[in-house]
């Protein structure tokens, strides 16, 4: 993904967070200087494309440093919504010890703390979901169609820009030739191309 954005003449900045140790709001406190320094030294719209987490963690962010310059946000595979299977492990302590306390933000019943980090969108924001899976044992907590770890229903957004279903699994999301273009597209245009 990022060197297809910058093939396609985007400036790029892969933030890396430790996903396993923190709560969402503590993360998107680590990433704030990294992209405010990105930000400084570039020109024209800050956009963010964010996989899974990436896109609630882009959120969060959003909501508390938003960039005067923000332009479009992608998200792929995001569970907007949450995800089942986070429901189902939430308590399980091998879960919480892989997945840690932003983990446990996935869930699709909210507190209203958790609620609280993800106020309305008012900027446009693109979903791509996937609707394969490669693991047999998530279409038992999941329901059809779905990417693995989330269902389709749940990736989406009330405000979204657009919203678009490609045939892979999760984790190939940001790997995908078909999301790859379709992650150019909405930055560009703020829409998905259609066949």
């Amino acid at each position: 993904m990022q060197a297809a954005l910058q093939a396609a003449g985007f400036a790029t900045l892969n933030v890396g967070y430790p996903s396993r140790s923190h709560p969402l709001e503590t993360l998107a406190e680590e990433i704030h200087s990294t992209i405010t320094q990105f930000t400084a030294a570039t020109e024209g719209q800050i956009h963010f494309v964010g996989h899974s987490m990436g896109g609630l963690l882009a959120r969060v962010y959003l909501s508390r440093y938003r960039p005067q310059r923000l332009g479009r946000v992608v998200m792929l595979g995001t569970p907007n919504g949450g995800s089942e299977i986070a429901d189902r492990l939430k308590n399980v302590s091998l879960y919480r010890a892989w997945f840690g306390p932003a983990g446990e933000q996935l869930v699709t019943r909210r507190d209203a703390a958790t609620n609280a980090l993800f106020p309305p969108v008012d900027f446009p924001v693109g979903i791509i979901a996937g609707n394969r899976s490669v693991d047999p044992t998530s279409s038992l907590f999941l329901p059809k169609p779905h990417d693995g770890r989330v269902s389709v229903e749940n990736t989406k957004l009330d405000g979204m820009a657009d919203h678009v279903v490609i045939g892979t699994s999760h984790p190939w999301l940001p790997r995908n030739s078909v999301a790859i273009a379709q992650t150019i597209a909405f930055l560009r245009d703020g829409k998905f191309s259609r066949p």
